[in-house]
This record gives structure tokens, C-alpha cells and sequence, in this order.
């Protein structure tokens, strides 16, 4: 049985993307717990949040990812906040290595002001009120096995630093 990789941080770090290709160069299944949630939903994060609150999103949310945790030789990239859940994240540490994706307040202000489909955010994509999400986040997503910095790392640097840790942990 081979443990899990799951990659936790802010929305917009890029969780999907490197996610994909670390899945590949491994050879394990990717998933991605809010397309899995939309899809078994039938729709949108946003809706869900908008139609059937957080609280209904959250519950949904620590089910289906502690189901994915449960299986080997996966890549899962988690919801923005579902790594501030204290049984996902012993879920994680238990069936997985996790990687805290960190990258730079500035970066992620940047990415998300142009993203429309960030529950959380609200209609307020503020500055204040973004920096305040990751400010709260952060300390949870510190309790990772692996933290990895992406400011100066290529796509291709930050996917071969996972395997390596990854590599490493696994023994």
C-alpha cells in the first residue's frame, strides 16, 4: 500500500495543475475533491455555497474527502479550507504525505481578483479580505507534512520537489 500525496493551500495555487502532472509522473489516479463534490451535487461550489450554505458544503466536503483519503495511490488535491477540518487532517496524516502548496500573498491576490468561481471570496474580492482568509488558513496549512514555497519555482521545480520529498517520506 502506497500512501497517498494530497496537496493542500489557498484557493488559486495551482493545486489542480500540479496535481495533474504529479499524478502522472506517478502514475496514480488525481483527485479533486470539489470537482467530485460538483459533480456528484450537480453543480457549482459557488451554487452550492449560494443554494445550500457552507455548513452543507463542509459536511459534504469531510465525507467525500476522507472516502478518498481512505484509498491508495492517489494525487488529491483538497478544497482551500478543507485542511482547516481536524479529521481531514488526520485523515491526511495517516493515509497520506501532504504538501502545503505556499505561494505569495501578492501571487494569490493577483489570481484570485480574476477568478469568478471563488465561494469564499464573495461578490468582495478585497485585498483585506483575501489577505485575511490566507492569514487564517496558514496555520493550519503549516501542520502539512512538507511545506513547498513556489514563489521562485518553475512548474516543473515545484512538481520534482513533491516527488522528491514524497519519495523520501515514503521509505
Amino acid at each position: 500500500m502506497e500512501k497517498n500525496l494530497t496537496l493542500t493551500g489557498m484557493m488559486g495555487v495551482g493545486k489542480t495543475t500540479i496535481g495533474k502532472r504529479l499524478a502522472k509522473k506517478l502514475n496514480y489516479a488525481f483527485v479533486d475533491v470539489d470537482k467530485i463534490i460538483e459533480n456528484q451535487e450537480g453543480e457549482s461550489i459557488s451554487s452550492i455555497f449560494k443554494n445550500k450554505g457552507e455548513n452543507y458544503f463542509r459536511k459534504i466536503e469531510t465525507q467525500q474527502t476522507i472516502k478518498e483519503l481512505k484509498k491508495d495511490n492517489s494525487v488529491i488535491s483538497l478544497g482551500g479550507g478543507a485542511f482547516l477540518n481536524s479529521s481531514i487532517r488526520q485523515y491526511s496524516k495517516k493515509h497520506s504525505v501532504s504538501f502545503w502548496l505556499d505561494v505569495p500573498i501578492e501571487t494569490l491576490l493577483k489570481r484570485l481578483k480574476k477568478s469568478k468561481n471563488r465561494p469564499v471570496l464573495g461578490k468582495g474580492k478585497t485585498d483585506a479580505s483575501i489577505k485575511k482568509i490566507y492569514f487564517i488558513r496558514k496555520k493550519f496549512y503549516n501542520i502539512a507534512d512538507h511545506r513547498i514555497k513556489c514563489k521562485k519555482l518553475t512548474l516543473k521545480q515545484i512538481v520534482e520537489k513533491i516527488l522528491n520529498f514524497y519519495e523520501k517520506s515514503r521509505n
